[in-house]
C-alpha cells in the first residue's frame, strides 16, 4: 500500500480541502435541517471522488442512512461505516473555525469523524486510480450515531448483511491504531417521586426522593467491577427545591460500560431489582443497553491490518476501548468488524479535538489495504 500512501501524500492539500468542506458544513445531531444540508453536501462530494457509484437513502429524518455503492471487480462487499452527525451545536464553527496550524487540523467534528469519511473515500479513489482490484465498497453514513443510532440501527444491519468486512471510520489514535473490540454502553435515567414536607416541623410526613436516589447511587457504584472491565458512572444527580424541604422529586442519569454480555446482564438485573427503602417513593427507570458489548475481535481482519501496517513501516497498535460505536451493533449482528480506522489525533467531543495531517496518507493506505484485501498490493 506504499503507492496509495505516496499518492495521497502528493495530493494532501486536496484531501485537506475536502476535510475543510465537510467540517465547515455543521451537522449537529439535534438539527434536522443542518443534517439534511450536510447529507446533500456529502453525497455531492462523494460523487466527485468516486466513479460509477449509486446512492440510496434508507429511512427518513435524523435516523436516515446514506448508502453509496462503488462497484468493484472482485466478489463480495466491504462496508465502510461512518456517521455524519457531531456533538457540537450549531454556531460552534463561528467560535472554532476549521484551521490547520503546524500540521494539526482543528474544527468541530474534524476528528470524530469527518476525517474518517474523507480518508475512506480517498482510499477507494486511490485504489481505482492505481488499478488495484477490489470488491464492491458500500459506504454507509448515519446521522444519529452521537445520540444512540436508535433510528438508523435497523437500516445499518440490513444494508450490511452478507458483507465480508465492516471497516468503521471512527477515529483511531496514532498512525498504526486499530480498535478490535468495544465495551457495551448502557444509559439509564431514573426519576423518583416522593412526598414533600417541612424538614424541621414535620420531617416524618415526607419521603425524600433525593435520599432514595442517593442510596441508589451507592448501590450502583458498588456494581462496578474494574477487573472485569465494568465501569459505572452516575453523571447526573439532581433534585429538591430548598434545604428545608423534604425533596419530592429527583433524577439520576447513569452510564455503564461492560466488556461482556454476562456483565451487562448482571448490572441491568441489579438495577431492575432495586427498590426504595421508603415505599412511599415511586421510582421510574427508563433506558437500557444502547450498544451491546463487542468482545470478540475478528481475527482475520486484525491479522490483515497487522500485515498492512507492517508494510507501511509504522508500529501496529490494536486496542480494546470503552467507547461504543455502530461497530458494536454490526458485530452483534454477526458481521466481521474492525474499528478505529479513521483519523490519527485526539480530543473527541472536546474543544481540543484535532487531527494529525501528516498521518492522513498512512491511515488512508491502511484503509485501502483492508479494502483490497492484500497488503502486498501497490
Amino acid at each position: 500500500m506504499s503507492a496509495v500512501r505516496s499518492l495521497v501524500a502528493g495530493r494532501l492539500d486536496e484531501v485537506v480541502d475536502d476535510l475543510a468542506q465537510l467540517v465547515r458544513t455543521e451537522t449537529p445531531s439535534t438539527d434536522p435541517s443542518l443534517l439534511a444540508r450536510g447529507a446533500a453536501e456529502l453525497v455531492s462530494w462523494v460523487r466527485e471522488r468516486w466513479r460509477g457509484e449509486s446512492v440510496t437513502t434508507l429511512g427518513e429524518g435524523p435516523g436516515a442512512v446514506i448508502q453509496v455503492d462503488a462497484p468493484g471487480s472482485l466478489p463480495g462487499v466491504v462496508v465502510l461505516l461512518g456517521h455524519l452527525d457531531t456533538v457540537f451545536e450549531a454556531g460552534t464553527l463561528a467560535r472554532r473555525p476549521f484551521s490547520v496550524v503546524d500540521g494539526i487540523a482543528r474544527g468541530p467534528g474534524v476528528f470524530d469523524m469527518k476525517a474518517g469519511l474523507v480518508q475512506g473515500v480517498h482510499a477507494v479513489a486511490a485504489l481505482d486510480e492505481l488499478g488495484v482490484p477490489r470488491p464492491t465498497v458500500r459506504l454507509l453514513v448515519s446521522a444519529d450515531e452521537e445520540v444512540g443510532s436508535l433510528g438508523s440501527r435497523a437500516a445499518l444491519v440490513a444494508a450490511s448483511s452478507g458483507a465480508s468486512a465492516v471497516l468503521v471510520l471512527e477515529p483511531g489514535g496514532v498512525a498504526g491504531t486499530v480498535k478490535t473490540a468495544r465495551k457495551g454502553v448502557g444509559l439509564w435515567t431514573v426519576t423518583a417521586t416522593g412526598v414533600a414536607a417541612h424538614a424541621g416541623l414535620d420531617p416524618e410526613a415526607g419521603a425524600s426522593a433525593v435520599h432514595e436516589l442517593a442510596a441508589l447511587t451507592t448501590h450502583l457504584v458498588g456494581l462496578a467491577d474494574p477487573a472485569a472491565g465494568t465501569t459505572v458512572n452516575v453523571g447526573v444527580l439532581t433534585g429538591g427545591t430548598r434545604p428545608n424541604v423534604v425533596a419530592e422529586h429527583a433524577r439520576l442519569d447513569l452510564d455503564v460500560r461492560a466488556r461482556t454480555t454476562g456483565e451487562a446482564e448482571r448490572v441491568g438485573e441489579a438495577l431492575a431489582a432495586w427498590r426504595p427503602a421508603d415505599g412511599r417513593v415511586h421510582v421510574d427507570v427508563s433506558g437500557g443497553w444502547n450498544r451491546p458489548p463487542w468482545s470478540e475481535p475478528a481475527p482475520e481482519l486484525v491479522e490483515r491490518a497487522r500485515s498492512v501496517v507492517a508494510s507501511l513501516v509504522v508500529p501496529f497498535d490494536p486496542r480494546e476501548v470503552g467507547g461504543g460505536s455502530d461497530g458494536n451493533i454490526l458485530a452483534a449482528a454477526g458481521l466481521p468488524v474492525l474499528d478505529g480506522l479513521g483519523a490519527s489525533g485526539g480530543g473527541a467531543h472536546a474543544e481540543h479535538e484535532h487531527v494529525v495531517v501528516d498521518d492522513i496518507p498512512v491511515r488512508t493506505a491502511l484503509l485501502a489495504g483492508l479494502v483490497a484485501g492484500s497488503p502486498s498490493a501497490p
